[in-house]
């Protein structure tokens, strides 16, 4: 099953950041994660996921409940998770979310139509679209602008929303092409980006990325672009899902949502047999996750 290679990729890259969130590369190569820990920054047991999941749930349950997307929906269900503890597996609820994340549901909640509530800023680049934008690469023809949109419901910029359309277009090739390199599915969506917005002066914030190459100051830093450039340096730079993962983790800072956006693609490109099942099993409702997958898969199937 697609769907569950993926999002069930991406949960358990969630999953294993936790505890070691905001720690330093320093601290991680002195201590690196190799397995699933428990508590750490949030004194979560292990396998707790964070916004990253509990958004990109949300978006799922929302797509399948209205058989399509429903910007109104999609952020009626962000809210169930931040105001009511939907869509977690901790018994503490929602104990993480983004500033830009909080502040677009808030203007949300207010009144402020849904596609008017992510922030247009200088200042809003952060990854808190791209963490929970995968599921929209499993719906067949999904366009560039309802990409945006859904990144556009919490991160309204346009460097992030065409980061989110560069992951979702990788994420497409590896779907579709499964003898292709990780770097041929990198290089088929670089040159896609690179056409469409060929007038666009937000291009130049992707040279890094289109160049192969991230420097070391941008390992695990929760800016949208440096983001990306990590979880692509951690793919070109191992050959197996955990491995992946786990550089991804080791980077430090933003750990869980570098791994949860390395771990999606990792999933799709090696499978779910390829996922630790020790890692799989320490997750809590992944049950009901797997369950949340298949449904997905049939919509996408149908649509």
């Amino acid at each position: 099953m697609k769907v569950k290679d993926g999002i069930i990729g991406l949960i358990v890259g969630d999953a294993l950041g936790v505890p070691v969130e905001f720690k330093s590369r320093d601290e991680l190569e002195k201590n690196p994660v190799t397995e699933m820990k428990s508590y750490g920054t949030y004194s979560q047991p292990a396998g707790t996921w964070s916004d990253d999941s509990s958004m990109t749930i949300a978006t799922m349950t929302s797509i399948i409940n209205k058989k399509g997307i429903d910007y109104d929906n999609i952020m009626n269900e962000f809210c169930q998770w931040s105001h009511h503890d939907k869509h977690t597996n901790s018994d503490d609820g929602c104990f993480d979310i983004g500033n830009a994340t909080s502040k677009a549901l808030n203007k949300f909640n207010s009144g402020t139509p849904a596609l008017e509530c992510g922030g247009l800023g200088e200042w809003d680049y952060g990854n808190g679209s791209l963490m929970r934008i995968l599921p929209l690469a499993f719906i067949p023809d999904i366009d560039y602008e309802t990409i945006g949109n859904i990144s556009g419901l919490t991160h309204a910029h346009k460097r992030v929303k065409i980061a989110c359309i560069l992951y979702i277009e990788i994420a497409k090739s590896m779907l579709a092409n499964k003898n292709l390199s990780i770097d041929e599915h990198i290089s088929n969506a670089n040159e896609k980006i690179k056409e469409y917005y060929k007038d666009s002066k937000s291009l130049e914030s992707f040279k890094n990325i289109f160049d192969n190459y991230c420097p070391e100051e941008h390992y695990g830093r929760a800016h949208a672009i440096y983001t990306l450039e990590s979880v692509l340096h951690c793919l070109r730079n191992t050959d197996n899902y955990k491995d992946a993962v786990l550089k991804a983790v080791n980077m430090g800072h933003d750990t869980d949502t570098t791994a949860a956006i390395c771990g999606g693609l990792a999933g799709i490109y090696y499978g779910f047999d390829s996922i630790p099942i020790d890692w799989i099993e320490q997750i809590n409702r992944i049950d009901e996750v797997l369950s949340l997958c298949e449904k997905y898969e049939a919509f996408c199937d149908e649509s």
